[in-house]
């Protein structure tokens, strides 16, 4: 750290006349600073020196007074002068003081100077006029832009400092050129840049050329990729991280071109730094969610890692393991992590959390061993975000893994017998409501359940009353214990307890529900509430008490979509029902079925088979927000269109989509339900439905044109207009393809379903795939063209494998269920072969998906 400059004041000027253009600068605290240092040899005008950077100081925090014109004057003369002393630190601390403080009108008189001080052979007068310039560019860009041969210059420069803060400030002045940034990149990258830290600046702005130019490794910017690999060899650890972490972070980047990278990772593993450490395991981590097969080689360095003193290093090493291994490697890192856990914080645990979850819908069947690990730590202290975690794990694997039912319920009964927070009880109480009937012996879990009527707060007692009576409702060889039970509670002391155990009593006894049938108790204990929550609160915030009583059919039965300012905050993302490769498989979302069903235009349509996830028809920054959700029926498509106005000053009215079906010939439209109004901010929804020939896998794409009239609303009355105009808004184009007709479900143990099957329903035939990169290229694209749930992790293909077994699984339109065996092969000039073998419940169906990728 350099000393303070010390200084005295002039003896010709007495205090108040010689501090008067900082008395109204926090006075005191600038006087105190300054009669810190003494120096007979520095005269009046280094002591004013001194104040201004003090005046700088306080100006950060906006603590000052604005000094005369002619104080300031006084000041930058004095900082001019400085900046051609002899003396090398008067001249750089003057530059960083006078850039600071200056206007671009007195800029343009010490340009020159500055341009000078920039190829100045002292590096710290360079840097610190080269710092300046970064600064300036913010407030007067066409002076420093006139730099660039000086900064060019200072580019080629010795000193480590002046290269790096050179080539910061030449990257800025260009950045709005992609083309002066390319060639800038393909200069440097020659070998010119020898400063770490210019370098690391240098890796950076190569990985961004190749990201903007969308060039991938095996085109025409191998010369880029050979840069950032040859840094990987570099003698600066900083270097060689910041290239190992930009390759792995490139878009399309192979297993192969990934060696290089992990290589040297690996190498980082070993390290006596802990920061090394640190950033190898952390970028590692990062790429085993892509490529996971690709860092398996260093699962025996992490594993040692695992009990490295540094709780950061140890969680990141555990998840990656989590991510890499196999499953003959499971119960070793269960056996690791038994001890691990006590040892770092909540935050760590949840991270360990959802890797075990993750893994174990991997490997399906090793979910005892992953099981009883997460009911061991669901008993250990922990606070609430850490027992949730588990919690909400242990019910994923339940209702993904059909055979860890009774184990994983037994768990969460096990949970609720000393549980402290009131949400995962009531959590846990309703999934066993849920859940509980559906088991081999639901009668054991009464005695958990009623425990909680006895033993637990208000809150949790309604809650057990609540599932009491689902069991109830759907075991009848319970019913006369479950009323003994419910009659008790009737004396609770909570009136909310009372309550509910009188009205289930009413609801369970047919006799004395006149009217009531089985259907509608179950419907009533089951069914979730017809009209979104956010509506009726909404709905019951806006009602005034009236004579009227509130009507619950006045509530607005329209799903309420994700809120504008959360979608701007957040680009394109999709809500509604949603799956990935390897996460949980998708069931028809309750809220779609419910709200076509009340649409009387498509009650006649039948059981609704499949909701596809909302496909965006606009941009995340446009003036109409509207997404589509294809709805597939056994002869019908439904098209809900969901639209939201972003102009505060607009009002849509009698809005509608236009669909073109002139490519999807096989499509024909029967009906549509207009919205009627569509204010600023308030989710609608509008649908097209179409008639498809039964039997026939029709696809076609479709195009979209929204349509409304247009009303001016009143900013100060938020009233709109009585008139309209009519309008319309293009939309994209969307397409309805054989996937759309399969729903992904996963069977946890492939090969007992597929010998289930009768095989005489197998259909076996090859396909060529013509050339690809990889064969990981290929599964992924049969993958996404059948639309099928991979089963036991077979998505994921092994670096430089010439082989490989993929397993699929899947229901087809009609309630089918498919199984798919897939072999892939590949030749030298990277042809790829595929074996194809169906079994399904229909032979027909098993001739359809071969027909799929035979059209694919």
């Amino acid at each position: 750290m350099s000393q303070p400059l010390v200084v005295k004041k002039d003896d010709d000027l007495d205090e108040e006349e010689y501090y008067s253009p900082f008395l109204g600068i926090e006075k005191g605290a600038v006087l105190q600073e300054a009669r810190v240092f003494h120096d007979p040899q520095l005269d009046a005008r280094r002591c004013c020196q001194v104040i201004t950077k003090l005046l700088y100081l306080l100006n950060q925090g906006d603590t000052f007074t604005k000094v005369e014109a002619t104080e300031v004057i006084i000041v930058t003369s004095s900082l001019m002068k400085d900046m051609n002393s002899k003396t090398d630190m008067y001249r750089a601390n003057a530059i960083r003081v006078l850039c600071r403080i200056i206007d671009s009108t007195l800029l343009t008189q010490i340009e020159r100077y500055l341009k000078q001080a920039i190829v100045d052979k002292n590096p710290v007068v360079a840097s610190a006029a080269l710092v300046s310039g970064i600064y300036l560019l913010q407030t007067s860009p066409e002076v420093v832009k006139r730099w660039s041969n000086e900064v060019q210059e200072a580019v080629q420069s010795r000193a480590a400092l002046v290269q790096f803060h050179a080539l910061a400030l030449l990257h800025q002045i260009r950045q709005n050129d992609r083309l002066a940034v390319s060639k800038l990149v393909t200069s440097l990258t020659r070998g010119s840049v020898r400063s770490p830290l210019a370098q690391c600046l240098l890796i950076r702005y190569t990985s961004q050329v190749i990201r903007e130019s969308g060039m991938n490794t095996q085109g025409g910017d191998r010369p880029f990729f050979d840069f950032l690999e040859s840094c990987l060899r570099n003698k600066a650890e900083m270097v060689i991280l910041e290239a190992a972490r930009a390759i792995t972070d490139l878009n399309g980047v192979t297993s192969r071109e990934l060696t290089p990278a992990i290589t040297v990772l690996q190498l980082f593993l070993s390290s006596s730094k802990p920061v090394l450490r640190f950033a190898a395991v952390r970028t590692l981590n990062k790429v085993a969610s892509t490529h996971p097969l690709a860092v398996t080689n260093c699962n025996i360095d992490m594993e040692s890692l695992i009990s490295d003193q540094n709780r950061s290093i140890a969680t990141l090493a555990i998840t990656t393991l989590l991510k890499t291994g196999n499953e003959s490697s499971v119960d070793r890192l269960m056996k690791q992590m038994t001890n691990f856990m006590s040892d770092i914080a909540d935050e760590f645990k949840i991270v360990v959390v959802e890797a075990i979850r993750s893994l174990c819908l991997k490997f399906p069947l090793k979910y005892r061993s992953l099981m009883n690990f997460l009911s061991n730590i669901l008993r250990e202290e922990g606070g609430f975000d850490y027992k949730k975690a588990i919690v909400d794990s242990i019910i994923i694997l339940i209702r993904d893994i059909p055979d860890a039912k009774e184990s994983g319920l037994f768990h969460l009964c096990e949970f609720i017998e000393d549980c402290e927070f009131t949400y995962l009880s009531t959590q846990i109480l309703h999934f066993l409501g849920n859940e509980g009937p559906k088991t081999s012996d639901p009668s054991k879990y009464i005695r958990y359940i009623y425990n909680r009527v006895i033993l637990e707060n208000a809150t949790v007692r309604a809650s057990a009353v609540s599932t009491l009576a689902k069991f109830g409702a759907l075991v009848d060889a319970l019913k006369p214990r479950i009323f003994v039970l419910l009659r008790r509670c009737l004396f609770d002391g909570d009136d909310e307890v009372r309550d509910r155990a009188t009205l289930y009593i009413k609801l369970l006894d047919g006799e004395a529900t006149v009217g009531e049938t089985e259907k509608d108790v179950t419907d009533f204990l089951f069914g979730s509430l017809d009209v979104p929550l956010a509506n009726l609160e909404a709905s019951l915030r806006n009602y005034e008490p009236s004579e009227v009583p509130f009507d619950i059919s006045s509530v607005p039965k329209e799903t309420k979509s994700q809120p504008l300012a959360e979608k701007k905050a957040t680009g394109k993302k999709s809500t509604g029902p949603s799956s990935t490769v390897n996460g949980p498989v998708p069931t028809i979302d309750a809220s779609y079925e419910k709200l076509l069903s009340a649409i009387p235009e498509f009650a006649g349509f039948g059981k609704l088979f499949k909701s596809s996830t909302p496909v965006e028809l606009t941009e995340a920054e446009t003036e109409y927000s509207v997404n589509v959700v294809k709805h597939i029926y056994d002869g019908h498509v439904v098209l809900q269109y969901n639209c939201t106005n972003t102009i505060p000053e607009q009002l849509l009215e009698e809005v509608m989509v236009f669909v073109d079906a002139s490519e999807a010939e096989e499509f024909s439209e029967v009906a549509s339900k207009p919205l009627r109004s569509l204010p600023y901010d308030s989710p609608g929804q509008t649908f097209v439905a179409f008639e498809k020939p039964e039997g026939v896998l029709a696809t076609g794409k479709f195009s979209n044109i929204l349509k409304f009239i247009v009303k001016e609303v009143d900013s100060s009355t938020g009233e709109a207009e009585d008139d309209g105009v009519e309008d319309e808004y293009q939309l994209e184009d969307f397409e309805i393809i054989s996937a759309d007709y399969m729903l992904k479900v996963g069977v946890s143990n492939f090969r007992n379903a597929w010998e289930s099957m009768d095989p005489e329903s197998e259909r076996v035939d090859e396909y060529g795939l013509g050339v690809r990169e990889s064969l990981a290229e290929a599964v992924s694209a049969v993958i996404s063209i059948l639309g099928m749930q991979p089963c036991e992790g077979t998505d994921v293909v092994q670096n430089n494998s010439r082989s490989h077994t993929c397993l699929l699984s899947g229901v087809f339109i009609g309630n089918v269920k498919v199984l798919v065996r897939l072999s892939f092969g590949i030749s030298g000039p990277k042809e790829v072969a595929m074996k194809l073998a169906v079994r399904s419940d229909d032979p027909e169906v098993s001739d359809r998906i071969h027909e799929i990728v035979a059209n694919g």
